[in-house]
């Protein structure tokens, strides 16, 4: 069996937007890929025996005074490392070059010239001001460390890429994760293939055959429950699950009062397709209870995830000798939760990893932990789901907890659940359900005055937001038809009682992110 984690990547978060993207175009080039932050133990590296680490670009200076750095020790393990714009700075500061303190940032297309077309730049023309790239950078390298030489440059900046004469140390100034530089897939190929030495082995058929062998091994004779909401990656946690132990799987979908209308009628019936093992649990009253005057959207997110770990302890207790919880945790859970600052600047806790009590009976299984959106979404084909339940729109694991702002009550979840339900009707019937990466209403924590019916009214506001992405990672608000915009807000207004005014969220990830909380 094919070892999909033998060619790994390392990639060094030093606070980029977009480190994430960096991690998308490796795994393109089916090579595996890990993002840690900026200072993870060199030793951690050491054990982890990469092929390659790729520092990335940040919003610092080198000579911030709390500027992230790691240390110089880093560039003599032999490893090939590529540094893109803070990247390649700190390696060349910290190697003995100059770099230019500057309170100018040059952000923007720009015209390279290529002076070297090996390694990086092999098998792309060196033709004068034939390729663009994206300059995002404040200061720039004044002096080249001892060993290195400029390998391009661009009309403003002199040192655009280098690279050591002996040594597989390389940089760019420019950011080749981005699709404003056209020639950036092959740069990180040529990185990838010919500096690292990498095979293409990343595939989603190879990450199936491994992670159910996995799962097997883990097992053993025991029992796994598995949490399934019904979306796409709880069900192709179970789907893998059930793949490896068969009937010692049994899924627990729990209604937690906070599912859209007629959202568990819909996901166990289509769950009855899928031959899986599937146990119903009414806890809408708990859980409401529970939330009760709760505003806050980490305390909300808490309260969720713990009470939704004693729902399932709960129910192993009387399936019986149970000993594990599958669960669809996603990468970008995993790198939102622990940011490259530390826990301290942690974006939100997801419901399935910062929302985990610390003390917990049962030992997780999350086979999807290392794989974004659209990998889980290939295993899903892979495994043979059908492409209605793979290509649904995300639901949040705190359901409309989380899209119901302020506190929570069952006239206010009564009121998204019907605003919501007709967003996502007009979405299929105009044929933009497919287009999106999301699309859903939000209930604000504020009321407006209005005129209907010759009276004055005082209601709620709702929010519609539709995002287009690749893993939610990066979101851009869609364009949707103003027609399709006006007729959603007509049939709120009018159908929904309660409501008198509807919003249309046009902000991009970042700096907002999708969910409102």
């Amino acid at each position: 069996m094919t070892d999909i984690h033998s060619q790994k990547i390392i990639i060094l978060d030093f606070g980029s937007q977009t480190t994430q993207l960096i991690a998308r175009r490796v795994r393109e080039e089916k090579v595996y890929c890990e993002i840690h932050p900026f200072n993870v133990d060199l030793e951690k590296i050491k054990a982890a025996s990469p092929r390659g680490i790729i520092l990335s670009g940040g919003p610092s200076s080198v000579y911030d005074r709390d500027a992230p750095a790691i240390s110089a020790e880093i560039f003599d393990m032999g490893i090939p490392i590529l540094g893109i714009c803070y990247g390649m700075q700190l390696t060349c500061h910290l190697l003995g070059g100059k770099v230019e303190h500057s309170d100018h940032r040059e952000y923007g297309n720009a015209r390279l010239l290529i002076h070297d077309t090996s390694v990086l730049f092999h098998g792309i023309s060196s033709a004068p001001d034939t390729h663009q790239v994206w300059m995002s950078h404040g200061d720039r390298i004044e002096e080249l460390p001892r060993g290195f030489k400029v390998t391009a440059e661009s009309e403003t900046c002199p040192v655009a890429a280098m690279r050591h004469e002996s040594l597989p140390i390389f940089g760019v100034q420019f950011h080749p994760e981005v699709i404003h530089t056209a020639i950036g897939n092959e740069i990180l190929a040529n990185f990838l293939f010919r500096a690292c030495g990498c095979e293409p082995s990343w595939t989603m058929h190879s990450f199936v055959e491994t992670v159910t062998a996995e799962i097997r091994q883990k097992v053993g004779d025991g029992r796994v429950i598995c949490a399934l909401s019904g979306g796409v990656d709880s069900t192709v946690t179970a789907l893998l699950v059930n793949r490896a132990i068969g009937e010692r799987l049994t899924c627990i979908f729990v209604n937690n009062g906070l599912l859209r209308k007629n959202e568990a009628e819909t996901v166990l019936s289509f769950l009855k397709q899928l031959n899986l093992n599937v146990q119903y649990v009414d806890a809408e009253k708990r859980f409401l209870s529970l939330l009760d005057g709760v505003s806050d959207p980490e305390k909300k997110r808490k309260i969720i995830g713990q009470e939704f770990i004693k729902v399932f302890e709960e129910e192993a207790n009387r399936i019986g000798e149970v000993n594990y919880l599958a669960q669809g945790t996603l990468y970008p859970d995993v790198i939102e939760s622990v940011s490259f600052k530390g826990p301290s600047a942690t974006i939100k806790s997801h419901h399935n990893v910062g929302g985990l009590p610390e003390v917990m009976k049962l030992e997780l299984i999350e086979p999807l932990r290392e794989l974004f959106k659209d990998e889980v979404r290939k295993v899903g084909e892979e495994l043979g789901m059908p492409s209605d339940l793979i290509y649904r729109h995300p639901f949040p694991g705190p359901g409309l907890a989380i899209r119901t702002l302020g506190t929570i009550t069952p006239e206010r979840l009564a009121i998204l659940r019907e605003a919501d339900a007709i967003v996502l009707e007009e979405m299929k019937a105009s044929g933009w359900y497919g287009k999106v990466w999301q699309s859903f209403a939000v209930l604000l924590p504020i009321q407006t005055v209005g005129v209907m019916g010759d009276e004055r009214t005082y209601d709620h506001v709702i929010a519609l937001r539709c995002v287009d992405s690749l893993d939610a990672m990066t979101a851009d608000w869609s364009k949707l038809p103003h027609e399709l915009l006006g007729r959603i807000s007509n049939r709120i207004i009018n159908e929904v009682k309660g409501v008198n005014r509807v919003c249309y969220d046009i902000s991009s990830k970042p700096p907002a992110t999708i969910e409102w909380e």
